[in-house]
């Protein structure tokens, strides 16, 4: 009896055993088969698009800001707005105060021929800047004076930075052996403060693209208060200043020269090539952010040049250079000697072009010597030296001791302004900020966005295949939200319709979505709760995934960030063209849609909601609480924050919040409290 029942147990068990694991496979091969009945978006090559797109928008820059066809008389009338302009892109708009410089000198050494002296000032205060000035022993009268900035010279010994100007220093002896005062200033990178140059580059500091910040700004400034400096000296003449240095210090150069008109003379050395360069060609990758503006007007860098006409100009470069290669910066010469011309000034335009990669080589020196001697002393001499180096760094070293008020090591935190969050009085102020707030978003942040009307039209909505797996059916369709991109758009219905709410659901589909959404998991949670919904990934992601590890993925936001977009502000534009791309399938055509999305998709979805109408409910989950660290977008931190754009959003539609950052929705509250307000609900 005892084996009996012992004997009817070990089968039930058994029984139980194999129920479970045939349970088990039967989940795996449905998992199987949702992956390979997932319809495939083929004859796509994400790579081939991306480089397409980037040859088609650095086109479109070279068209809409080319010089060679501008009149000197349309140049002129248009140049204080290119200026502005330019000052914008640098996070100098409006420009800070112009506060005491607080100049101190901690040290002087001699060389016979010239003295040094070891000083800093602030140009900001707390924005401490090392320099050495390079004086003639013997001052009978003012003298011409250059600003030296530096290149990306790194001069560190037993963990301490000496400055980059100590590797430049060889150039502040020529000009003082040869009659001029020389300010060689240090950058906030290489300095004997070291502050970031590399936030984008490779610190994944995004951030400051929403800032609209760039160090490039911040050079640009020290340079400008540097002039500021020259000008109190007793032994300089404040109407005879020229700026020059190379590489790094190329750039800078431009951009002091292009903003401030005392500049009277200039030879940027090695600092600028054509858009196309960096872009297509790549050459962005061997340069961190200093060499850029925030290019919210989608410029081509002649634009920059130009600024400097018609004040005497030195266009050098080594003709192996290959990160400012020959076809750029003739490119950048000619359309800028067209400008000259146009003005009267041809002579005062020149091209130095020597042997050579990139380097500070001596051919070059002597012809930016020649230049200023012209210009600045109307001295012609064809016997000049070249420079040679007198000190070792430690000679040269400003500081002791770090200023424990130094702002300098991390300036990118608080040198452009940001917008502050004004609560309106009134439905009708608040009515005339969203209007601001569109208006600028347009100008600062989507400017590069297609046409709509052009753009909706021509979405070449295809349907390709349908599948359906258990209670599922899957329709694949693709769109053309921008050429070259082709998305796909993946319509899953329940196959009975008996739950189905009549809406349907446009879900943006980020990175952190795709894998979930490949094994059917993501529309089996979603359907079930919201029926029919269409999945979309925007460029870069899934199908559209371009390869490459993360370093080259870093170098793709940047081209993106440099031809005035964001890689984020483009998939707004995709969320956009995918609503007007789901009203033309049949199934959903008079339906309302509610848009969904998650993550970094999420600040995605709701900037697209701004710029729509006809969305039912925008559902938002694990919304970050800033645009700092959410979607990105050009300078919309100058502009509003995530908390403004939910209360945006929420006149259109009913917002739904699952997740969110905490209290996101506090300021759109606000606006529903107002008399009169026609808010939609907000919901967790």
């Amino acid at each position: 009896m005892r084996f009996s029942l012992l004997l009817r147990i070990a089968v039930n068990q058994f029984c139980l055993l194999t129920i479970i694991l045939f349970g088990l496979a039967s989940n795996l091969i449905d998992a199987g088969e949702q992956n390979e009945t997932l319809p495939k978006l083929t004859g796509v090559e994400p790579d081939k698009m991306l480089s397409d797109y980037f040859e088609q928008e650095t086109h479109q820059i070279e068209q809409d800001y080319s010089l060679q066809n501008m009149s000197g008389e349309k140049w002129l009338k248009n140049k204080d707005k290119y200026r502005q302009q330019l000052a914008e892109m640098l996070g100098l708009s409006p420009m800070p105060k112009r506060t005491p410089l607080k100049a101190t000198v901690t040290g002087e050494i001699s060389d016979g021929e010239f003295i040094v002296r070891k000083l800093h000032y602030q140009s900001s205060p707390g924005l401490y800047v090392t320099a050495n000035l390079y004086l003639p022993k013997k001052i009978e009268k003012p003298l011409p004076a250059i600003l030296y900035v530096c290149g990306h010279a790194r001069k560190v010994k037993d963990g301490i930075s000496y400055g980059n100007k100590t590797g430049y220093h060889h150039h502040g002896v020529w000009f003082a052996r040869n009659g001029y005062v020389c300010l060689m200033i240090d950058t906030i990178q290489l300095g004997e403060l070291q502050g970031i140059h590399h936030g984008t580059y490779s610190k994944g500091m995004w951030w400051w693209n929403a800032r609209g910040y760039t160090p490039a700004g911040v050079e640009a400034w020290n340079g400008i208060r540097a002039i500021d400096y020259l000008q109190s000296l007793p032994e300089v003449d404040g109407k005879r200043i020229g700026v020059t240095g190379r590489s790094g210090g190329g750039a800078y150069s431009w951009w002091v020269a292009a903003l401030d008109e005392r500049i009277k003379a200039a030879v940027p050395v090695a600092g600028i090539t054509s858009m196309r360069n960096h872009i297509v060609d790549g050459c962005i990758e061997g340069h961190c952010d200093c060499m850029y503006m925030v290019n919210s007007y989608g410029w081509d860098f002649p634009m920059v040049a130009a600024l400097v006409a018609p004040r005497p100009l030195l266009i050098a470069n080594t003709d192996k250079d290959g990160i400012f290669p020959l076809d750029g910066v003739m490119d950048v010469y000619w359309q800028t000697r067209h400008i000259y011309e146009e003005l009267g000034a041809g002579d005062k335009i020149g091209i130095a072009i020597a042997e050579g990669p990139h380097k500070d080589t001596q051919r070059l020196q002597v012809n930016a010597f020649e230049w200023f001697n012209r210009f600045l002393k109307d001295e012609k001499r064809d016997d000049l030296e070249p420079s040679e180096k007198r000190f070792q760094p430690e000679q040269l070293k400003v500081f002791q001791n770090l200023p424990g008020d130094e702002r300098t090591t991390t300036i990118h935190d608080s040198f452009v302004p940001q917008a502050t969050a004004v609560i309106p009085d009134s439905v009708s102020q608040w009515s005339k900020q969203q209007s601001q707030y569109k208006a600028e978003l347009m100008k600062q942040t989507f400017h590069r966005w297609p046409k709509l009307k052009a753009s909706a039209d021509s979405l070449n909505l295809k349907k390709l295949t349908s599948t359906t797996n258990g209670k599922l059916k899957t329709t694949l369709y693709s769109f053309t939200p921008q050429a070259p991109f082709v998305l796909p758009v993946y319509l899953v219905e329940p196959v009975s319709k008996n739950n189905d709410s009549g809406c349907v659901t446009l879900y943006v589909l980020g990175e952190e979505d795709w894998g979930e959404f490949e094994t059917g998991k993501l529309q089996q949670r979603i359907v079930a709760e919201m029926g029919t919904t269409c999945f979309v990934p925007t460029r870069g992601i899934g199908p559209a995934a371009w390869s490459g590890n993360k370093k080259k993925q870093t170098q793709i936001r940047r081209r993106f960030a440099l031809i005035g977009q964001t890689l984020d502000s483009m998939r707004v534009w995709d969320v956009r063209m995918a609503l007007h791309a789901v009203r033309q399938i049949p199934q959903c055509k008079d339906r309302k849609i509610q848009l969904r999305a998650r993550g970094i998709a999420a600040g995605v979805a709701l900037f697209a909601c701004l710029f729509e109408t006809n969305i039912s409910e925008l559902t938002l989950q694990d919304l970050s609480g800033s645009q700092s660290t959410g979607a990105i977008f050009l300078n919309v931190l100058k502009i509003l924050d995530t908390p403004q754009a939910i209360a945006m959003a929420a006149q259109q539609c009913p917002v739904r919040l699952i997740d969110a950052a905490e209290n996101v929705e506090e300021y759109a509250i606000k606006i529903q409290s107002l008399p009169g307000s026609k808010t939609k609900p907000i919901r967790r």
